[in-house]
């Protein structure tokens, strides 16, 4: 499978469905059909914007711009490259092999382009996919980024002739670039109700509809919620049935403390940091080699998360953890941060390879921490945001310093990727060329052939109070120092109590996996192509009280579950709510959920008896079918052996290969590892049932839980299946499904009984 910009081909080709389409105006009065002009959107647009803008400015502006447009043919606008030239049109969107661009590129035709040498391999093969999408195309009507400037000798100006998004009022009046205020405390009328303030904002929202909340939810359906929220994995019924005798004020809150007082939580909560920062272990493409002590990253993240580490802290250890003024081998492990992207370590153009990885890191950054697509602005103007190009140029100077990932068995290697540990080992860090930066400038259209504009650092003006605010002071650098401190004082900027993103953006994440869905419904993206939250006053009280608490996780996780919003049932038993809010945006009742992929997996191992809680190390490999491994150039490169016991292990530490998968959590949504991953997809298909039916995974498990009833029940079918259901689903079964159970196990096996108890609705959600 060739992976490109973190656009998997094969998948891509797939996708042309989900494509925005519409028409553009086209000059001389030449119309195209609505089907032809497709808009980009997402990662299509990153594509365009990465492997295809760059190409054309590089390789055809020169002779089809806006100053020349030889054969009559315009290539640097929407309009002008659908209109084509003298000899036709240019593509037939979704056919490479009808498109006269492919011939030109190719030399197979009349026409061979570009004139002074043909376009390597990899960016024909670009073109050709970003042709078989249809050809996506982020704008219209000709507009640019309005930077103009060629070579590093002009003059980065803005054609105030276009209408830009970055000057607009609308744009920076957006409610996430406003400071964070806490706000009063609403006043409802069922005050008895109410067991914190979330409650009162909540119930606030339902009564302009006339809406109330929900019934709280049985014993029984909170502890298994919180237990699986918490740590991913089921409660025993010994946890049940002493939850369920503690009939104290206080049982639910002793519960919470102690799930929050477990190493699975830092697991549990470190998997979801993991997907946002586009966690993997290799580099992607071809080789897809490893990423030496990446997994050292991961074991920090899990190990921050028990500790309950503040979370400014935790966002400047990953930022700038060895420019810190006490630098600790946590800190250091915790810059491995910026290395855990798709790199090539074979590109066409080294100079551009160089800017597409900090690309990487600023956009993986932007989304990560602020929330933003700051990515968006790479090669023009944002178009929904007021973030303007010289102002990405301008933030990707902190990190332009950092040295470039080369192979790691490179002979420079540890001076350019690893850093070393007190203990004498050493971790995948960040390392930089020294104490003098080299210098940035805007790049037309994102191409590193095309410099324009030198930039300084500075931070986003609509983020900051002032215009002078934008402008950072950097320390001068002390004699001998290794990096050139700049940051540093990103990640204080980042990490203020004063910024309006960073601290309402977390809150929205820890809102969204206790949920299901954030006040933000898009967690990633508070800008304006993003969802406006639902309850903007509730999502800045929680930012406030993130701040105010010192930052701390574990207190907002028990500000949030022991709310009675939190603790509502999730069945939808009231009609008006039902016809009013079917979305219940509105929070009238909890969400039904299922469980993620890992969970999944781990609820399986605890259900038979075999997960193994060892922590930490460089991960485990599930044994993989044949067919499985023959996806690769060279079958199983790359891919370990584990014995059974390593194996059993949770699902946090399987080894992360971008191009090789296990086959169970791909199928049940897992996070791609190439792009950070904010919310997961939760998709029905059938390849999810016939898994959990017909793996060999799915086989040993089931037989492994058999031998554990008949250990554990003895000889009576009756307490076997009772103990099934109490292991499974933390209930006993009613008369009727003990009725069934025992019928299916008299015409089976228990082991084949065990596989269908695996296989319930019920034991993959949580409600």
């Amino acid at each position: 499978m060739r992976w490109i910009a973190g656009i998997s081909v094969s998948l891509a080709l797939g996708a042309g469905a989900a494509l925005a389409w519409a028409a553009e105006p086209l000059p001389e009065g030449k119309p195209v059909p609505p089907a032809s002009v497709p808009v980009a959107t997402g990662e299509t647009a990153k594509f365009f914007e990465t492997r295809v803008r760059p190409v054309l400015a590089q390789h055809c502006f020169a002779c089809h711009g806006e100053k020349a447009q030889k054969g009559g043919l315009r290539l640097d606008t929407a309009a002008g490259f659908f209109k084509g030239g003298d000899t036709g049109s240019l593509v037939t969107p979704g056919d490479p092999e009808k498109s006269l661009l492919l011939h030109a590129v190719r030399y197979d035709g009349p026409v061979k382009m570009p004139p002074h040498g043909k376009l390597s391999p990899r960016q024909i093969e670009d073109l050709a996919a970003w042709v078989k999408l249809g050809a996506p195309w982020p704008e219209y009507g000709g507009r640019g980024s309005g930077v103009r400037g060629q070579g590093g000798k002009g003059k980065l100006t803005i054609d105030n002739s276009q209408l830009s998004i970055v000057n607009s009022g609308t744009a920076r009046n957006w409610w996430s670039f406003q400071p964070v205020k806490a706000p009063a405390i609403p006043r409802v009328k069922n005050a008895a109700a109410v067991r914190n303030p979330i409650d009162a904002f909540v119930q606030a929202k339902l009564a302009v509809k006339g809406l109330k909340p929900s019934p709280e939810a049985s014993k029984r359906e909170l502890i298994r919620r919180a237990t699986f929220e918490l740590i991913g994995l089921p409660p025993t019924p010994d946890e049940v049935d002493a939850f369920l005798a503690d009939q104290s004020p206080e049982a639910y809150e002793k519960l919470i403390d102690r799930l929050l007082a477990r190493p699975q939580y830092g697991e549990r909560w470190g998997r979801h940091w993991l997907d946002v920062v586009r966690f993997a272990q290799t580099n992607g493409y071809e080789r897809d080699a490893e990423k030496p002590f990446a997994w050292r990253y991961r074991d920090y993240v899990i190990q921050s998360f028990n500790e309950d580490k503040p979370y400014d802290q935790f966002v400047r250890e990953q930022i700038a953890g060895d420019e810190l003024d006490t630098v600790t081998d946590a800190s250091l492990v915790a810059t491995a941060f910026y290395r855990l992207g798709v790199w090539d370590d074979e590109p066409d153009d080294a100079r551009q390879a160089e800017f597409d990885n900090l690309d990487d890191m600023l956009s993986t950054l932007g989304s990560a921490f602020m929330g933003l697509t700051v990515g968006c602005a790479r090669c023009h103007d944002h178009k929904f945001d007021p973030i303007s190009q010289a102002e990405y140029y301008s933030l990707l100077t902190f990190l332009r310093n950092i040295k470039r990932y080369v192979k790691h068995d490179d002979k420079s290697a540890d001076q350019v990727i690893f850093a070393p540990l007190k203990g004498g080992e050493k971790t995948l860090a960040v390392v930089e060329n020294g104490a003098v930066p080299p210098k940035t400038h805007v790049l037309i259209r994102g191409s590193a052939a095309t410099p324009a504009a030198e930039v300084q650092p500075g931070f986003i003006r609509v983020l900051c109070g002032s215009e002078a605010a934008t402008q950072p002071v950097i320390p001068a650098a002390q004699p001998g120092a290794k990096t050139s401190g700049r940051r540093r004082v990103l990640a204080e900027w980042l990490a203020s109590p004063h910024h309006p993103l960073t601290a309402r953006v977390m809150a929205n994440r820890l809102w969204h996996y206790h949920f299901g869905r954030g006040l933000v419904a898009t967690p990633n993206d508070f800008g304006r192509t993003g969802l406006a939250p639902t309850h903007p006053e509730l999502l800045d009280y929680l930012a406030s009280e993130l701040v105010e608490g010192g930052w701390k996780l574990k207190r907002m996780h028990r500000l949030i579950m022991l709310s009675a919003t939190y603790r509502q049932a999730s069945r939808a038993e009231n009609p008006k709510a039902v016809a009013v809010d079917p979305g219940n945006r509105l929070l009238w009742r909890q969400n039904l959920r299922r469980l993620e992929a890992e969970a999944i997996r781990d609820a399986i191992l605890a259900t038979s008896g075999k997960l193994n809680l060892a922590m930490g190390g460089r991960g485990v490999f599930p044994a993989l079918p044949p067919e499985v491994l023959a996806t690769q150039s060279a079958p199983g490169s790359g891919w370990g052996k584990s014995d059974e016991a390593e194996r059993s292990r949770r699902s946090v530490y399987i080894f992360i290969k971008r191009t090789l998968g296990v086959p169970l959590l791909e199928t049940f949504d897992l996070a791609t590892p190439d792009n950070s991953i904010a919310a997961r997809a939760t998709t029905t298909v059938a390849p999810q049932a016939l898994i959990l039916l017909n793996s060999t995974f799915a086989d040993e498990q089931a037989a492994a839980f058999a031998q554990r009833l008949e250990k554990e029940a003895g000889a009576g079918t009756d307490a076997r299946i009772e103990r099934a259901f109490r292991l499974a689903l933390a209930r006993r079964p009613t008369p009727r499904e003990l009725e069934i159970a025992r019928s299916y196990i008299d015409r089976h096996t228990l082991a084949a009984f065990c596989k269908v108890v695996l296989n319930l609705n019920e034991f993959v959600y949580i409600d």
